[in-house]
């Protein structure tokens, strides 16, 4: 599989980086414009000097975020198997 070359900007600085489909590449592309976004935003409501202070800041809101539906996930899951579970258990015991 050939791969693609894409560059992305986040906080002004150039990443070269290599994918393997244009998904991917679009996924990038998307991924750094909502850093970007995100950059931008806590540029205008804090008073930060520093951009690893805001890239720190990015990074912990898109990896909570993340963890946050993933937990979510987990219970749903967990719920419907017990749903599941009590429906077996009731059929079983009508059989």
């Amino acid at each position: 599989m050939t791969k693609l070359k894409v560059n992305v900007i986040i906080a002004g600085r150039t990443y070269p980086l290599s994918v393997n489909s244009t998904d991917e590449e679009e996924g990038m592309r998307k991924a750094a414009k909502n850093i970007n976004e995100l950059i931008a935003k806590f540029e205008e409501s804090y008073a930060v000097a520093d951009k690893q202070d805001v890239l720190a800041m990015c990074a912990l809101q898109f990896a909570s975020k993340l963890e946050i539906t993933s937990i979510s996930k987990e219970k749903e899951e967990k719920e419907a198997l017990n749903k599941i579970k009590a429906l077996t258990d009731l059929l079983d015991a009508h059989l």
